[in-house]
């Protein structure tokens, strides 16, 4: 499993701010936004093209268009944070839905929404969460994704712990990863170390 950490000096920024207990909610919406457009412009790097002819104000050149519809998937609620930079990123792309909420007790993920296309055979798909914590709710996401046809999913967080990059690697999914950082580890509650704090209680308060 491949696993890529963006280094830019914009990205280090913009997590900084993130992590800073301080950061308010708009300043955190707004740092994430920024962070999201390098990671994902980094993630979709790879995207298949193919050539068309196209005529400029002098004369006719070759030029290339996207050769599948791209695919991004949202991790809600957290990952919802993600989606207007992906959507920048990628204007065309089709949004896929996909909800999971923490089980507090087993630190598990249980689903309360699924708004997927049918068949995503053959075309990118990017799955998007800020957080890779134990892994638990991305390999559900990745699972229902891939039971649709989705093959080299990428998926793009701002932060991710060793725990959950080992989970996917386990898992033997074709995945990548695109990240800003592999943080330290865990703690006893399933929390990245040194983390963020809860991406989704920072983007939209607590529930």
């Amino acid at each position: 499993m491949q696993v890529q950490v963006v280094d830019h000096p914009l990205a280090a920024v913009a997590l900084t701010v993130m992590r800073d207990e301080r950061t308010a909610r708009p300043q955190f919406r707004a740092a994430l936004h920024d962070l999201a457009m390098m990671l994902v412009y980094e993630a979709a790097r790879g995207l298949p093209t193919m050539p068309v002819s196209v005529t400029t104000p002098l004369t006719t050149t070759t030029g290339v268009v996207l050769a599948a519809e791209p695919v991004v998937a949202p991790v809600l609620r957290a990952g919802l944070g993600m989606l207007p930079a992906a959507l920048t990123v990628m204007p065309d792309a089709r949004t896929a839905f996909i909800g999971l909420a923490r089980d507090e007790a087993t630190f598990e993920p249980r689903v309360y929404l699924e708004s997927v296309p049918a068949d995503l055979a053959g075309r990118p798909v990017f799955m998007l969460d800020p957080m890779l914590a134990t892994g638990g709710s991305a390999l559900h996401a990745l699972r229902l994704l891939t039971a649709r046809g989705a093959t080299g999913i990428v998926v793009v967080s701002a932060v991710t712990a060793p725990e959950g990059l080992t989970a996917l690697e386990k898992s033997g999914l074709d995945v990548r990863v695109v990240t800003a950082a592999v943080d330290e580890n865990l703690n006893d509650v399933a929390y990245i170390v040194p983390g963020l704090g809860d991406a989704g209680d920072r983007l939209y308060g607590a529930v």
